[in-house]
């Protein structure tokens, strides 16, 4: 992902970018057939959300902004499926809000502002409980996709059952950030159902999503053996509307 550059934010209509985020997609996961012969074990997020990718609000953000769009779409679930904040009068915050944020908690010099520096899920844990008063459990998964499904797999399950919010999921050699919205297991294994940032292009139908495989369900086998994993699993039960 590329760490270099600058954005001129000041070329960019901040409310004329959040405007465009009110014509996403919701809830592109519907309809997904269950990737398991039953008996299963299936666990799923609860409440509405917006899908955003790649230049969704008109910003360009491809090879660096996969983090900030998983991380609205999970402030959108916030938004739609918790109880308001004093500041929770927006969808999900824009790209420089995001920045600013993080330079605000004083994670990030002042330079941060309008680069193209990505996040992971550190940093969308810091935003979520400055933004939203959301606090974050962060999972480390130091054996790839191995250690996901002995170990991460079952925190998945008890958090979708008791919090039901998005999770986001990134890594070291497989660094690119994914919107994590339930599993299911059964006796051959897992799968997780991914919402992927890294579209990019005109707005698509939710099946056309699907079939593009955009939104779908990944065994846990098929991810990268050789890659630490992060979750950021945000504690939104006592928040829940």
């Amino acid at each position: 992902m590329a760490r270099e550059g600058k954005i001129d934010w000041g070329m960019c209509d901040v409310e004329e970018i959040n405007m465009k985020t009110e014509t996403l997609l919701k809830n592109v996961q519907t309809g997904l057939p269950v990737p398991l012969p039953g008996p299963v074990k299936r666990s799923l997020i609860k409440g509405d959300f917006l899908y955003f990718y790649y230049g969704c609000d008109g910003q360009d953000d491809r090879g660096w902004g996969c983090g900030y769009r998983t991380l609205q779409t999970m402030a959108s679930w916030i938004y739609f499926n918790c109880s308001p904040h004093k500041d929770h009068n927006k969808i999900a915050p824009s790209l420089p809000e995001i920045q600013q944020a993080l330079v605000s908690v004083g994670d990030k010099p002042a330079s941060f502002s309008g680069s193209k520096e990505w996040i992971g899920t550190f940093e969308a844990s810091l935003v979520l409980d400055y933004l939203y008063d959301v606090p974050c459990k962060l999972v480390h998964v130091r054996g790839g996709g191995a250690e996901l499904e002995q170990v991460a797999v079952e925190e998945l399950h008890r958090h979708f059952e008791k919090h039901g919010s998005p999770v986001m999921m990134g890594g070291d050699r497989d660094n690119s950030s994914k919107g994590i919205l339930g599993v299911c297991t059964g006796t051959n294994g897992s799968y997780l159902l991914v919402v992927d940032p890294h579209y990019f292009g005109s707005k698509l139908e939710k099946t056309e999503l699907q079939m593009r495989g955009w939104v779908a369900w990944k065994p846990v086998s098929s991810l990268d053996r050789s890659s630490f994993y992060n979750l950021c699993m945000p504690q939104t039960d006592r928040k829940r509307t």
